[in-house]
């Protein structure tokens, strides 16, 4: 059995901080969007073709919500690339052929970004969808 050397962090517990912080994000991103009047739909859909954080509506509005929890706003929009702008495209869609009344919505992209001693900052339409 090989041992974690003093000092040095172990990978799992890092991976389980992350994530913690991820789980904690979304909550709060959730919330965020609660008393903003959306109701959350889905939280953490996910699909062969990738994960949505967050599906949340009002009114005849999807906001399609990638959660990025990072020390700066600026930091948290490029966290969200062209790949990942792909991939949460393909599971809205997806998630959006499920619904009867699909033909009524609009679909926007959003992101929530949880920035450190801040409110989560909610930035409508980070992207256009094809």
């Amino acid at each position: 059995m090989s041992r974690q050397p003093r000092g040095q962090p172990d990978a799992k517990a890092a991976k389980r901080r992350h994530l913690g912080r991820g789980h904690r994000g979304e909550w709060l991103a959730a919330w965020a969007l609660r008393l903003k009047g959306y109701r959350i739909l889905a939280r953490q859909f996910r699909t062969r073709a990738g994960e949505v954080d967050i599906i949340a509506r009002r009114g005849n509005l999807v906001a399609v919500v990638e959660v990025k929890a990072r020390p700066t706003l600026t930091a948290a929009m490029d966290a969200v690339g062209p790949m990942a702008q792909r991939r949460i495209e393909a599971a809205a869609d997806l998630w959006l052929t499920r619904q009867p009344d699909y033909h009524k919505l609009s679909l926007r992209f959003d992101i929530v970004a949880v920035l450190p001693k801040r409110w989560p900052v909610h930035v409508k339409d980070a992207w256009r969808g094809r």
